[in-house]
């Protein structure tokens, strides 16, 4: 009889840890997969500094350009 019991609580604790590491074992899954989404979006949304200095230089070549027309504007009138 005592046995029985044993085994029955010994079966139920074994039963409920079992449960337990399975569902911190799937949000475990849950949230790695969720970190990597995240990871994923944020390399979306921000540039290289490559593409920063791209972009930075052809603004200065246009500013340039800008720069030299006002130049030959002004010796037209001076």
């Amino acid at each position: 009889m005592e046995q029985t019991i044993w085994s029955s609580v010994l079966s139920i604790g074994i039963s409920i840890i079992g449960f337990t590491l399975k569902s911190v074992f799937d949000e475990l899954k849950r949230l790695q997969v969720l970190v990597n989404k995240t990871r994923e979006e944020i390399a979306r949304e921000y540039v290289t500094k490559a593409e920063v200095h791209t972009d930075i230089n052809r603004v200065m070549d246009r500013l340039d350009r800008l720069e030299s027309k006002i130049d030959r504007l002004m010796e037209k009138h001076a």
